[in-house]
């Protein structure tokens, strides 16, 4: 059995079902994350998923990651725009990293559309929804070189 993929969501995505749901939809966090243990069931990768406000306990986690996981993916939510801490420990993660965001940040206020994280993800996704979790998860289980029979055979992830 691979190390599991960590998938790691930042503040106020604990609130979601209720937050700004013109934004962000109804799914809540529970929602979300029983889709991807399933999900990780049935492609043979197991998922360690959390959440936190704080980021500290962020960084802590990202660095778990490191030792204990096979990928990354990473809903840094506010982090995304100021965090140098959380960037700096997802760049000393060595496998793959997923940078997720249920909005299109690009499509948002100034204040939400570059993120800092995104210089050091292989991949970024947003814009999907909730939908962008399982795509973030198929996308990690290729690129760790696992075969998932969701995604055609014919197409790979990443270079």
């Amino acid at each position: 059995m691979p190390k599991p993929a960590y998938i790691l969501n930042g503040p106020n995505l604990n609130m979601l079902g209720d937050r700004e749901p013109d934004i962000y939809g109804h799914t809540t966090l529970a929602d979300i994350e029983r889709a991807c243990v399933a999900l990780g069931e049935a492609i043979g990768l197991p998922v360690a998923f959390r959440q936190t406000n704080h980021e500290g306990v962020m960084v802590d986690w990202i660095q778990e990651a490191r030792r204990e996981g096979s990928a990354l993916i990473l809903n840094p939510a506010g982090f995304s725009f100021h965090s140098v801490p959380v960037l700096d420990a997802v760049r000393m993660f060595g496998g793959p990293v997923i940078e997720l965001h249920i909005s299109n940040i690009h499509a948002r206020d100034a204040q939400h559309r570059h993120s800092i994280i995104a210089a050091a993800a292989t991949a970024v996704i947003c814009g999907l929804g909730a939908a962008g979790y399982p795509v973030a998860l198929l996308a990690a289980a290729r690129l760790l070189g696992m075969e998932t029979p969701m995604l055609p055979v014919g197409l790979k992830a990443a270079p």
